[in-house]
């Protein structure tokens, strides 16, 4: 049997994979997330602003147990546990106003946006989770890993709309065709690109020109929010749309660039040759850094810039 090569963006060897078994073996009563922070802290397995990397380990540890190389014990709940899963009755009431808001943009500014992944923004937090469980048509699901999200409020402090951004696709061809990685390249810096997940202007809110304002706000603070919360920036925007769905006109009257479309594969893709086919998406992006290309290939240093080189849209 081969060893199980590069998964979860680590290469796992004889080695590291002995190591895993004897994790395994030695404590045979911990539960599934006592072990993934006993290898991430074993491994110090760390982002860049020093936190243990406990999920990420723990999605090394299921995913070497689906493809038989080692076992793991029960789970102790019957699904994950979701710091942001609304229980029936206990989620925020969802501000639906009487009259939809529409009118110039000029009526709904200062803008109010705020991100909210943060205990200080729990109430907020709540609301934005149960906007996107509603009206999202991706719904809403519980976010791990590196990630920010963008409650806007207009001058009436009434919500307007929400952005999520988290971590970028592993690979994507046209992506990283028009960067110019290479695999080795893209594995050591795709932490400097963000993926944005959800974007959603509130169905009732019908004001001309706010997405593209609302992406000018975003873009010239993305970067600095993800420096304070993780301790590295971001240089690149991506974002993947469905276009029998939608026409990407929030993008593109953003300045996104368009580069090409997905193949329609999936994570979840496995070795033996199945298949979890999703819908063919138009891939968008947004650079935030005049020099992205060459920070995204390792070949720069983002301090040489001042702060009016970022890229404003």
């Amino acid at each position: 049997m081969n060893e199980p090569g590069r998964i979860q963006g680590r290469e796992i060897g004889t080695s590291e994979l002995g190591q895993i078994r004897q994790l395994v073996a030695e404590h045979l009563g911990w539960s599934r997330k006592q072990l993934s922070r006993q290898l991430a802290t074993l491994w110090q397995w760390r982002n860049p602003a020093g936190q243990l990397k406990d999920m990420a380990a723990g999605s090394l540890l299921r995913k070497l147990e689906q493809r038989g190389w080692i076992g793991l014990p029960p789970r102790r709940r019957s699904a994950p546990p979701s710091r942001m899963r609304l229980r029936p009755g206990r989620g925020p009431d969802l501000p639906i106003p009487p009259t939809p808001i529409v009118g110039p943009l000029a009526a709904l500014l200062p803008l109010a946006i705020h991100e909210v992944s943060t205990p200080l923004w729990a109430g907020e937090r709540a609301l934005f989770a149960a906007l996107l469980q509603q009206y999202h048509y991706l719904s809403h699901r519980s976010w791990v890993g590196q990630n920010l999200q963008y409650l806007a409020r207009d001058v009436q402090e009434r919500p307007v709309a929400c952005v999520l951004f988290g971590a970028a696709a592993w690979q994507c061809a046209d992506r990283d065709r028009y960067i110019g990685w290479d695999a080795p390249t893209r594995q050591q810096q795709l932490h400097l690109l963000a993926n944005n997940s959800r974007f959603m202007i509130l169905p009732w809110v019908h004001v001309p020109r706010l997405a593209s304002h609302l992406w000018s706000q975003l873009a010239g603070r993305l970067s600095g929010d993800w420096q304070a919360k993780y301790g590295h920036p971001i240089h690149l925007l991506e974002s993947f749309v469905q276009p029998d769905r939608f026409a990407g006109t929030a993008y593109q009257s953003a300045t996104w660039v368009r580069v090409g479309q997905t193949k329609g594969r999936s994570r979840q893709d496995r070795p033996d040759g199945w298949r979890h086919r999703l819908p063919i998406k138009d891939i968008y992006l947004c650079p935030l850094h005049p020099r992205f290309r060459e920070l995204l290939q390792g070949k720069g240093n983002a301090n040489r810039s001042t702060a009016n080189s970022l890229i404003r849209l």
